[in-house]
């Protein structure tokens, strides 16, 4: 009776030894397969990971796509942002040398008749050209004289004491300012009221 406790506790603590399954294909080969890690899988877990490999592959083929996609597009966009620019500027400049015209004018028939009004004259007209063409392409004058001082658009470069205006009222424009599409090109520079001490 002890002799078979004793045989059933060695059956008990023998340890199992793992086994790793081999690949004979070639007998040469089997001191290497057997270093190796080898997983067995059912055909049914074989064919689902071979579907997500598949899958995996075609995501990442699409991903190389898109992303050949968005390269060409920011390039082809590049390519429209520089035109676009430059086909702007052309215009803006065509539109500048009409105005130089004038003044190249105007200045050749002053000098031929040493005529000073004739001079003023033509000024006056090239003026009312720029502005007209700073209109054109969105560019408006900034109201200053007589408003209330707005540090968002005008710059306050003096003071001046005054009791006939309301406090910090634009008294003055040494500088007129400008805006494009309501953007500030430049702040007017102004002369601004305070009260009288």
């Amino acid at each position: 009776m002890g002799k078979d406790k004793e045989k059933h506790r060695d059956k008990q603590e023998t340890p199992i030894q793992e086994q790793t399954p081999v690949d004979r294909k070639d007998a040469s080969d089997t001191d290497k397969v057997q270093d190796t890690d080898q997983v067995l899988l059912s055909r049914g877990e074989y064919e689902h990971l071979a579907s997500e490999a598949r899958k995996a592959k075609e995501l990442f083929e699409k991903c190389l796509r898109i992303q050949a996609d968005f390269d060409n597009a920011r390039k082809r966009l590049e390519r429209e942002r520089e035109e676009f620019i430059k086909f702007a500027q052309y215009n803006i400049i065509q539109d500048f040398l009409a105005v130089l015209d004038d003044f190249e004018r105007a200045f050749s028939s002053a000098k031929e008749a040493r005529d000073i009004e004739k001079l003023i004259q033509g000024l006056e007209m090239i003026g009312k050209d720029i502005y007209s063409l700073l209109n054109k392409y969105g560019v408006e004058e900034i109201e200053a004289e007589g408003k209330a001082f707005n540090p968002e658009v005008h710059e306050a470069l003096m003071q001046e004491e005054r009791d006939d205006v309301p406090e910090n009222t634009v008294v003055q424009v040494l500088q007129k300012g400008y805006k494009l599409h309501d953007k500030v090109l430049r702040p007017a520079r102004v002369k601004v009221s305070r009260p009288k001490a």
